[in-house]
């Protein structure tokens, strides 16, 4: 889009044109000018790095007019992501709408030393004592009696990941972009 038209949009439009620019700039930058990660497998090791050094990430749900980022332990079983829940706000979220967002994430302690993964992905709910249900809850360590004598068992929630922005300031001192994008 030449630069006459752009000032000719109307103001609305200019800000989701100039908005899609940017963020399609930042997905490309690094891989394409600062280099990207040269193997997959590169990729799949940085990120599971983070991902096997935390166990607490935000979840973020959301549906018309409703939007929720939920603080919760995670755990990493399978190449998948398992959240066990008594409830909340984020269901409101996952009954309409199965797409979500992750970051795990390091806490913040200047510029040159920034450490986060965004992960998105589809969640669905694992039916309470299934094959998988009780897989994770095995590797929790988690009782089969205890959550059989609540009152009703807990939530389980899959997340497949489908795409990963990985942000890892060390990264430049492997000459590559300290920003990586990843599709499953």
């Amino acid at each position: 889009m030449n630069e006459e038209r752009i000032t000719r949009l109307p103001p609305f439009m200019f800000f989701v044109y100039w908005g899609f620019s940017i963020l399609n700039f930042w997905i490309h930058y690094n891989n394409y000018y600062k280099g990207g990660l040269s193997d997959t497998d590169d990729y799949i090791l940085y990120a599971i790095e983070i991902i096997e050094g935390h166990n607490t990430c935000t979840l973020a749900t959301a549906s018309e007019g409703h939007t929720r980022c939920t603080p919760i332990e995670y755990n990493f079983v399978d190449n998948r992501f398992y959240f066990f829940s008594e409830g909340g706000l984020k269901f409101r979220g996952l009954k309409k709408n199965k797409h979500v967002g992750m970051a795990i994430y390091e806490p913040y302690n200047g510029f040159g030393n920034l450490k986060s993964l965004q992960i998105e992905g589809m969640a669905s709910l694992v039916e309470p004592f299934s094959e998988e249900y009780l897989k994770v809850m095995e590797y929790k360590k988690i009782p089969e009696a205890a959550m059989r004598n609540l009152p009703q068992p807990m939530a389980l929630i899959k997340v497949v990941p489908e795409v990963f922005d990985l942000l890892d300031s060390d990264l430049k001192k492997e000459d590559f972009g300290s920003r990586q994008h990843y599709v499953v």
